[in-house]
């Protein structure tokens, strides 16, 4: 008998132990997994004191993988208010990104076919878009030493370095990743390096390095854009793009702005990845969304998506990951809808959480 994986289940704050409890019902439709439960967020500073304990690292190290559900509300918003010391729930998340060494965070934009007119975008525009944003998550301005000066009116700085060890293995993720998608399609695999060389050193060390990198992956296509160009680029041909791959504030502006071309934060997820080997995180883009916590009507199909990325980076699970996918496609085709995508157009049928999960449920039957 195939042991078991070990998924450490860190639901978090606000609806996030709804969404995460409907998608361990999803995984357990697809093949058997063994769960540990822990706190993280909010909850872990009200039981622990902080937002991420040492005893919650180390599970999650001994995992094969972890899913996140969300952190933060306005609760712990207002004690930070009144004590800037006081802990944020939002720490525990770097916190466990920072220990687990997740170097990579992964973001696909694949909007809907039942869900494209929900975009701002013209259906023209976004038809067949289907991408990868591969983020650099632990180098950069971020990262880099910060601070004020005073001087003549005071100033504040934020370093932004990055070096080749960094750079190379990002480019490497971002090429194994246009690999793996290629598979099947009628196209080649293509990766898009976004910088600003015309500007900054860093970013032409960036160049230099993910140019080195490609010789080895000579069966991608590279080609090189600036920040500002994508920018727009994303919102006028978003279909021409594969894998964009870019240093973290770049990532952090383009995968906003990507995401917002599905028409619904509410439906993405994301992966977060670094050395082979080490559990990654999933979990879902959007926030806590505390004001429709427990009311049974939070939208779980972003944390069943993103489950689906945790099958299929983390465990090598792709068949398993497929099905999900193909699941939540079938469902929203069918035209339920959570309240979030609910439009009241003709075919559509508000549900709530659960009516959701077992539609899911269903179609994975």
């Amino acid at each position: 008998m195939t042991e078991k994986r070990k998924i450490v289940v860190l639901a978090g704050d606000g609806i996030g132990p709804e969404i995460v409890a409907a998608t361990r019902e999803v995984l357990d439709r697809v093949a058997p997994f063994e769960y540990e439960e822990h706190l993280i967020g909010g909850i872990s500073i009200d039981e622990n004191g902080t937002a991420l304990t040492d005893a919650v690292t180390d599970a999650c190290r001994a995992s094969d993988a972890v899913l996140l559900g969300a952190v933060g509300g306005p609760k712990w918003d207002e004690a930070v208010a009144r004590d800037p010391k006081a802990q944020r729930p939002e720490q525990g998340l770097l916190g466990i990104r920072k220990a687990l060494g997740l170097y990579a965070n992964l973001r696909p934009v694949k909007p809907s076919p039942a869900l494209i007119g929900s975009s701002p975008l013209k259906m023209e525009r976004i038809e067949g878009t289907d991408l990868l944003v591969v983020r650099e998550l632990t180098g950069g301005i971020y990262f880099g030493e910060s601070g004020r000066r005073d001087d003549n009116g005071g100033t504040a700085y934020d370093e932004c370095a990055y070096s080749v060890p960094e750079i190379d293995r990002i480019a490497r993720t971002a090429f194994e990743a246009a690999r793996r998608r290629a598979i099947g399609r009628g196209y080649g695999p293509r990766v898009t390096s976004v910088d600003k060389a015309n500007v900054l050193e860093s970013s032409r060390l960036w160049r230099e390095t993910v140019k080195v990198v490609a010789g080895d992956y000579p069966d991608v296509e590279l080609d090189h854009m600036l920040v500002d160009n994508t920018a727009m680029q994303l919102v006028s041909r978003p279909a021409d793009f594969d894998v964009i791959v870019t240093e973290n504030l770049f990532g952090d502006i383009l995968s906003d702005e990507a995401a917002m071309l599905t028409g619904s934060l509410g439906m993405l997820p994301s992966a977060s990845i670094g050395l082979e080997g080490e559990p990654g995180l999933f979990e879902p883009v959007h926030g806590s969304a505390p004001d429709i916590a427990g009311q049974g009507i939070a939208n779980p199909l972003a944390t069943m998506l993103s489950a689906a990325m945790m099958l299929r980076y983390g465990l090598a699970m792709a068949d398993e990951a497929g099905r999900i996918e193909t699941a939540v496609d079938a469902v929203l085709a069918s035209g339920i809808r959570t309240p979030d995508l609910f439009s009241g157009s003709e075919g559509e049928t508000e549900a709530g959480t659960a009516e959701v999960t077992a539609a899911v449920l269903a179609e994975l039957n």
